[in-house]
């Protein structure tokens, strides 16, 4: 690892998420559900007979960074699974398509092949729309589902707005910021008394591998 590595607190913070879902029984696996798509989750070596529960992420980092604390006070009670969404973290597909249908189908399929048929969901932000069409398309297979922090009845109207309070022409504008500026901007409308950041610490969010979307 590079010297600039050593010294990013991402990749610092990085590693403590990591040690700390490992020290919660997880740890990082990858299936291949149809030969064009491979899904990278976070879970337990084999299924038990604890209930299980998948934890589905937002827009923008991987699981284990919005889920870290869940997940150390859930394993005890639960076999948790974090998967990463098509093109978050390591997971990718040849498929063309691009939609929360999509991303719900690929949850369903990886949780096949993990021979698991029976589970709860819960879904934060765009991992919202996610659980939505799962249990809206599996309902045999999803016990409960809980949505947080997810828009799943918005209007077009509702984007407009949006667009024009965050001073952007498209929506990828802002949810997928290239400066430290435009993730300022973003951290602006998803954090109600947000603190102050340095632009290298935002930076640094941006240039550690894996940690933004894959395009």
């Amino acid at each position: 690892m590079g010297a600039s590595s050593c010294l990013s607190i991402v990749s610092l913070c990085s590693r403590f998420l990591r040690r700390s879902v490992t020290a919660a029984g997880l740890s990082a696996q990858a299936v291949d559900i149809d030969g064009n798509t491979t899904i990278h989750f976070w879970g337990p070596s084999a299924p038990t007979s604890k209930p299980k529960l998948v934890l589905i992420h937002g827009f923008g980092p991987p699981s284990i960074w919005q889920w870290r604390t869940q997940a150390s006070f859930f394993a005890g009670e639960f076999d948790l699974y974090l998967p990463e969404l098509i093109f978050f973290g390591d997971s990718f597909t040849k498929s063309p398509e691009r939609s929360e249908i999509f991303q719900a189908t690929c949850v369903v399929k990886f949780l096949e092949k993990l021979g698991i048929s029976r589970y709860s969901v819960v879904g934060t932000s765009y991992g919202g729309f996610v659980a939505y069409r799962m249990a809206e398309m599996w309902p045999e297979r999803v016990e409960k589902v809980v949505i947080a922090s997810s828009a799943v009845n918005m209007r077009r109207s509702d984007n407009e707005r949006l667009l024009k309070k965050a001073n952007v022409a498209k929506i990828e504008d802002l949810l997928m910021p290239v400066t430290a500026k435009q993730l300022r901007t973003l951290i602006g409308f998803v954090i109600s008394r947000r603190p102050y950041i340095p632009d290298f610490v935002l930076n640094d969010f941006q240039d550690v591998s894996n940690f933004i979307m894959h395009i």
